[in-house]
């Protein structure tokens, strides 16, 4: 039984120890999300702020009203007419009560008279008329206007205009034995002094005091938040003077932080724009200088032949045939790289459309590949394929497509090692299909590899329109397979230059 007891006490104990922790997490639990919410919210850290300084000047004005609190003892004469009000009916009663008086027995009345009524008092009996029949030693009068008298006492007041003290009288009708009187009362009252303490605080400097604290707190609590602002303001002001560069410290976690956020992101987004907007403009520049250069060339050679024949300078007529044959393959030469830059400055400007359908890869490289053997003989050249599978399905533009996959061609063609071999591969690979063109040829540096991309580059520099090509078909490449959201490359290892062109399966 002991026992048993023993382990309930515990039991007890565990459980109340487990309900605190309880209730102590689940108050944790709010304070941390009360205080996540301030932190988050300008509106309730003002509201905080607020109440604090409230608060504070609330525990201030109380302590401050005390402090400047005075206390005065205000003296007072009281004039106690209760006691003669008192004594008048106390002798009225002993009068009353007494069976065995008679008006005979006056000097019986006026023992009474002189022992009940105290000193400085009138007191006597007069009839229903005034007349006096007994008094007092005090009282001198021998008739008393009933009227008069029983008016003042009513109407009687305890002070006069010169605020001095007046005489008390109580006139109280009585029966002895069978005769009805008059007994009056009358005295002038003692004067006693008392002290009254009076407390006299000034409220007004108090409140004007408490005012000027609550606005001292106010801006200490917020003069981190409002140099936070400033310094908001000031970085404004130099990412509107032109530096876009410049970077607003982001600090908290309210609307003030997503503030300085949205103006860094600002200055981020149109630094990026201007950016653009300069290389727009640069690359125009660029374009127009490539342009007018490498159409200057064939031009020239075209009007130098056409001028030739023009002038009837030529032996015969076969020389003038061949004048006119040069003249017209610089035209052809012109005419091909006009057309690239037209569609490499459409495909630039996203000024085309694609129109895609399902191809299956393997099947349309083959295709092409038959197209151009005739050029592959003729530079004593073979293609090795190496497809990983025979359908491998991708959603392209054919046309678009086929421009790429024939300039990647052209160029293992024109760049190979001769005799030598092609190898044009596909495989799958995350969902992703990749076409490699690979040959052997001058090893490319790296840093040339990277710009291999780039409009009227050339690895060889000397290179020109006539030798090199127009310059713009990689170009075209790769923003054809740009608008195809796939990727395209180029690897240089030991003389094999390969390219690649990574495109998403359907």
């Amino acid at each position: 039984m002991k026992n048993n007891n023993i382990h309930q006490k515990f039991y007890d104990k565990f459980h109340s120890k487990l309900i605190n922790s309880k209730h102590f997490s689940l108050t944790k639990k709010l304070l941390i999300k009360a205080r996540s919410k301030i932190e988050k919210s300008i509106r309730f850290e003002l509201m905080m702020v607020i109440g604090i300084c409230f608060l504070v000047s609330f525990l201030f004005y109380n302590f401050t009203n005390n402090l400047l609190k005075r206390e005065y003892n205000n003296p007072e004469i009281i004039y106690n007419y209760n006691s003669i009000e008192e004594e008048a009916n106390n002798l009225a009663i002993t009068l009353e009560s007494n069976k065995n008086l008679t008006l005979d027995n006056k000097k019986d009345i006026e023992n009474i008279l002189n022992y009940q009524g105290q000193q400085n008092s009138k007191v006597y009996i007069t009839d229903l008329d005034g007349k006096v029949i007994i008094k007092n030693s005090n009282v001198v009068e021998e008739n008393i206007d009933i009227y008069n008298a029983l008016k003042n006492a009513i109407t009687s007041k305890e002070y006069n205009q010169e605020n001095s003290v007046k005489e008390k009288v109580y006139i109280m009708p009585l029966k002895i034995q069978a005769e009805r009187v008059y007994l009056i009362y009358s005295k002038i009252p003692e004067a006693r002094i008392t002290y009254n303490t009076v407390h006299v605080s000034n409220s007004f400097l108090a409140l004007l005091l408490t005012f000027i604290v609550f606005i001292v707190i106010f801006v200490i609590i917020t003069n981190k938040k409002m140099k936070y602002l400033d310094e908001i303001a000031i970085g404004l002001k130099i990412i509107a003077s032109g530096n876009l560069n410049h970077r607003i410290h982001e600090k908290g976690r309210d609307e003030v932080r997503n503030i300085a956020y949205n103006i860094n992101n600002m200055a981020k987004e149109i630094g990026e724009k201007i950016h653009s907007e300069r290389m727009a403009e640069k690359t125009k520049a660029d374009l127009i200088t490539n342009v007018s250069h490498d159409l200057r060339t064939p031009l020239t050679s075209v009007m130098g032949y056409i001028g030739l024949v023009n002038e009837e300078r030529y032996k015969d007529k076969e020389e003038m045939k061949e004048y006119l044959n040069i003249a017209f393959n610089k035209a052809e030469k012109l005419k091909l790289l006009i057309e690239d830059l037209f569609e490499y400055t459409k495909l630039n400007n996203d000024g085309i459309k694609l129109s895609k359908e399902q191809v299956n890869l393997s099947e349309f490289l083959s295709q092409l590949i038959e197209e151009v053997s005739p050029l592959l003989d003729e530079n004593s050249l073979t293609v090795h394929k190496k497809f990983e599978s025979d359908k491998i399905y991708v959603c392209i533009d054919t046309t678009k497509m086929l421009r790429v996959f024939e300039n990647l061609i052209t160029n293992a063609i024109k760049y190979s090692d001769k005799p030598g071999e092609i190898v044009i591969g596909v495989y799958e690979k995350d969902n992703y299909a990749t076409v490699v063109c690979r040959n052997k040829g001058n090893n490319i540096p790296k840093e040339k590899l990277d710009k291999l991309f780039d409009r009227f580059y050339r690895v060889d520099e000397s290179r020109n329109a006539n030798t090199g090509g127009s310059g713009l078909g990689l170009a075209i490449s790769k923003n054809i397979v740009k608008l195809h959201e796939g990727k395209i490359w180029a690897e240089s290892i030991q003389g094999n230059i390969s390219f690649y062109v990574e495109l998403k399966q359907i």
